[in-house]
């Protein structure tokens, strides 16, 4: 009887954070994105969400439910625009490539992002950011432009500091996690993140999982591992219960 009890508690639980889960039309610079918003209660915790190069798709809204569910308002953003969410290699490359070419717009979309879920009742006092891939590019862009969150995280994310760029004004503290396998940001990128890191006095933890190649969380896809993924994900649920007390 207990057992069932606590099922259906579950149950009811993930449901409620679905339902309060919502599409979110805004506008940075006069141009229409549309995020996803979810929150299980007032003054909890923020999350703020960057996607990958696929813009926001299921895969994040997945991830933002199930920080909804453990108690974390989440709101994840759109960078590329409404109804934009390239599907073919070229597009992709086309719309994260206008973004770091324009670094100033990349860090405009991120503070609308945030101005965004602030507007719908967030505790943007209390947040996190978080990135996949691009995403992960985009968290560091943010951390380096000195905005006051508790903690910048990235999962399998781009690591180099561009050129005239440094962590000089970054707040917060820092979690980095990576494949070891990874061919599109090797550990050189790793290795010079932790310096650069060092070196400005941030504090920052970075981990590394072996085999695990680019794109490791992303669930059904042919880099998926569970166990890096498992692990990734259970150090981040700490860190967030650190950071956002």
């Amino acid at each position: 009887m207990k057992t069932l009890l606590i099922a259906l508690l579950s149950f009811i639980l993930s449901a409620t954070a679905m339902a309060d889960g919502k599409n979110i039309n805004y506008t940075v610079n006069g141009k229409s994105y549309q995020g996803y918003y979810v929150s299980p209660s007032a003054g909890a915790p923020l999350v703020l969400l960057i996607h990958d190069w696929d813009g926001l798709t299921d895969y994040e809204i997945k991830r933002a439910n199930m920080l909804a569910d453990m108690g974390y308002s989440v709101f994840a953003a759109d960078l590329f625009g409404a109804g934009v969410r390239p599907t073919q290699i070229e597009d992709k490359r086309q719309h994260t490539g206008e973004l770091y070419k324009d670094r100033g717009k990349m860090r405009n979309l991120l503070t609308g992002a945030l101005d965004t879920a602030k507007a719908q009742g967030a505790k943007t006092s209390n947040a996190v950011v978080m990135g996949y891939c691009f995403g992960g590019a985009a968290v560091l862009e943010m951390a380096r432009s000195g905005i006051n969150m508790k903690g910048f995280v990235t999962f399998h994310g781009g690591l180099a500091t561009p050129e005239g760029q440094n962590y000089s004004k970054a707040k917060g503290k820092f979690l980095i996690m990576h494949g070891s396998a990874d061919t599109a940001i090797p550990l050189t990128q790793f290795a010079s993140l932790a310096t650069e890191l060092e070196a400005s006095g941030v504090q920052h933890e970075m981990i590394t999982y072996s085999g695990a190649p680019h794109a490791f969380t992303v669930f059904d896809q042919e880099s998926y591992r569970q166990d890096a993924d498992k692990k990734s994900w259970q150090r981040f649920t700490e860190f967030l219960s650190d950071v956002t007390q």
